[in-house]
């Protein structure tokens, strides 16, 4: 007995295993056009009756399907004499069928593949190809069935006290709010307005990180690759952006070269025209990193995300909270996959432009993109701000921390050599809602006044 006859005989015979693994079987894996066949017919049974199909009542189906001619019919039934009632061991024949499965994915991709390399495939370029790879290679049964609340306890006690890997900021106040840093299959979103900081943020973030000897992925949308590693090389060298131009080979290639030896990380600049990449060319370029330079992003940054576009919609045919709200799924769909954090900005509304204040109403053309983020944080800049280079940051959303701790602070600012930079305490102290004091002293005081006129 072949394997695709075992394993038909038991997705009739052996309801456990049915449920465990009809989910993840295709009818392309099968090889002829008999298994084919049956497995359509088992799988349509199931999916109606919430049962296994007896092989009487295949045998019925089969014979008023109209696209089988007499000979395919006479192979049908053969194939239906030769299943046998004998269920196979469980784990033994999951564990058989996921193998096969894998197997067969990846020799059907590799068929696909020389089809588009060789132009038989006229609707897919050959850019397609990594992406076909890395699902087959992706192919697995998911066996997970829940977290058992009462029996996993002592697994939730390890998690409780697992340190939690997260990629620190060089900003103090940024490690307060996120208790230490920005973990993985996480999306963090910057608001701002046009011209306020929200690429030199990411630029900043994006050195900081490389020099902690991570590897950095930075997806830029808006501008070019070089201005990006223009904006870099000014936080980096130290050296205004405007002077850069001006340093002599010599001292560059030095000052280059002594930031070589002070990192083992990558960073790599990627850039697409605006609106026209989505998760699905971003997936394809990890596969490109990883085959052809062996690097995998500890983190990704996305410049910026209104200006994605959405795998799943066109922009025409839906409207913008729709279409944004749906590129925030992808991209935190990205960050959980490919298990990094992702750093992205979007634009404020044309009130939140300009505003002293900026809130989350204030976010540019979608509501639900803040419902999907982790951590969302607004970037306010105010000509007295700027005149004392600072710029102040808003908390609006945080899934690591209490958002009222430190609501709102202040970072230094650096246009020239495109930094940030932790300012002085008494800054701090001069900003409002810095804290949970001025919400609840109040409330406090009031509970303990009326407390006190209480006889007892």
């Amino acid at each position: 007995m072949n394997l695709e006859v075992t394993i038909l005989s038991n997705l009739i015979f052996q309801q456990e295993y049915t449920r465990k693994v009809l989910p993840f079987l295709k009818q392309e894996y099968f090889t002829t056009r008999a298994t084919k066949v049956v497995f359509i017919e088992v799988h349509e049974y199931v999916s109606n009756y919430d049962a296994c199909p007896s092989l009487n009542a295949l045998g019925i189906e089969c014979q008023e399907r109209t696209d089988l001619s007499e000979d395919q019919f006479k192979e049908v039934i053969e194939l239906l004499n030769e299943l046998s009632n004998e269920k196979s061991d469980l784990d033994w024949i999951v564990d058989t069928t996921e193998k096969w499965c894998q197997e067969r994915a990846i020799y059907l991709s590799l068929m696909e593949s020389v089809k588009i390399a060789d132009g038989q495939d006229t609707k897919r370029d050959k850019g397609a190809i990594p992406q076909i790879l890395s699902d087959a290679l992706g192919v697995s049964f998911d066996q997970h069935v829940g977290h058992d609340y009462l029996q996993n306890y002592e697994e939730r006690f390890d998690f409780y006290h697992k340190k939690e890997e997260k990629i620190p900021f060089d900003l103090e106040f940024f490690n307060k709010i996120t208790k230490g840093g920005i973990p993985n299959k996480t999306l963090n979103i910057a608001l701002a307005g046009t011209g306020v900081g929200k690429s030199l943020f990411m630029c900043h973030v994006a050195s900081s990180v490389l020099l902690q000897g991570k590897n950095v992925l930075y997806i830029t949308l808006e501008m070019a690759e070089e201005k990006i590693a223009e904006r870099i090389d000014a936080n980096l060298l130290n050296v205004p952006i405007q002077k850069l131009p001006e340093l002599p080979h010599v001292m560059y290639e030095n000052k280059i070269n002594k930031l070589m030896k002070k990192t083992q990380g990558k960073l790599i600049i990627k850039e697409y025209p605006t609106a026209s990449a989505h998760v699905g060319h971003f997936k394809s370029l990890l596969q490109e990193l990883s085959l052809k330079r062996s690097i995998k992003p500890d983190i990704i940054f996305i410049d910026y995300l209104n200006i994605c576009a959405s795998q799943r919609y066109k922009g025409s045919i839906v409207n913008s909270y729709t279409y944004v709200k749906a590129i925030a799924e992808e991209l935190r769909g990205l960050a959980v996959e490919a298990n990094v954090p992702i750093v992205s900005a979007t634009q404020t509304t044309r009130a939140g432009f300009g505003s002293s204040d900026v809130d989350l109403t204030d976010t540019s053309e979608s509501f639900g993109l803040p419902a999907t983020a982790d951590l969302m944080f607004a970037l306010i800049s105010t000509e007295e701000l700027e005149g004392l280079n600072q710029i102040m940051v808003k908390q609006l959303k945080n899934r690591y921390n209490d958002p009222t701790m430190n609501k709102r602070f202040i970072v230094g600012i650096d246009r020239a050599k495109m930094r940030l930079y932790d300012v002085e305490q008494n800054a701090q102290e001069d900003v409002l809602d810095n804290g949970q004091e001025e919400e609840y002293n109040e409330p406090e005081k009031n509970f303990k006044s009326k407390f006190a006129e209480l006889k007892f």
